[in-house]
């Protein structure tokens, strides 16, 4: 019997390198962070255009690093920690910005960097119990997330367009951590059953 694509690379993903172009792409999203901000911070319509390139250039490489570890097998621990810090820091670094810049509130950067931290620590918490994986919620929650930054950096879009789509985003952001609170505690409280049966 032939082996399908994605078996082989489930068997060989093991014994890949950690140096492997979906981990190159996650370091390249954390070194673009510096430079984003950098751009966010300089005067001018041109460096915010920069800006903004920077922070789509960095998000792609999010959907792409995801996509080729799963695909061809490129799944390394180096991965699984490397990629939730990068979109930590690209995320949490351009909320910062923002309300430094005084164009975002910092109630929102708050709300939304507390809930990206905390749901972070709790998955490490838990993990000895199993992995609480990505909900759909947690997905879109993303995308709404780099679409209200990415408005925000966009020069010269209306106010109103920003908060409504920042104010969809930080809902989906609050909804989607509860959820993870309340997976948490069913997976803890599952294995402890276990253990006790």
């Amino acid at each position: 019997m032939t082996e399908t694509p994605d078996a082989t690379s489930a068997a060989k993903s093991r014994r890949v390198s950690p140096w492997n172009v979906a981990n190159v792409l996650t370091v390249v999203r954390l070194v673009l962070v510096p430079f984003f901000v950098t751009c966010l911070f300089l005067p001018g319509t041109g460096w915010r255009v920069a800006a903004l390139a920077l922070f789509v250039i960095a998000s792609l490489t999010d959907r792409l690093d995801g996509e080729l570890a799963r695909r061809y097998g490129l799944v390394t621990d180096f991965g699984k920690i490397a990629d939730p810090i990068a979109d930590k820091a690209l995320i949490g670094a351009a909320l910062v910005s923002l309300s430094l810049l005084d164009e975002l509130a910092w109630w929102v950067t708050i709300t939304i960097v507390v809930r990206e931290l905390g749901v972070t620590l709790l998955r490490f918490a838990v993990i000895r119990h199993g992995v609480i994986p990505a909900s759909y919620g947690g997905k879109v929650k993303t995308v709404l997330q780099i679409v209200a930054i990415g408005l925000y950096v966009w020069p010269g879009v209306p106010d109103p367009v920003r908060w409504v789509l920042m104010a969809g985003a930080l809902a989906v952001t609050v909804v989607t951590g509860v959820d993870y609170v309340v997976r948490a505690v069913r997976l803890s409280r599952l294995a402890r059953e276990a253990r006790g049966g």
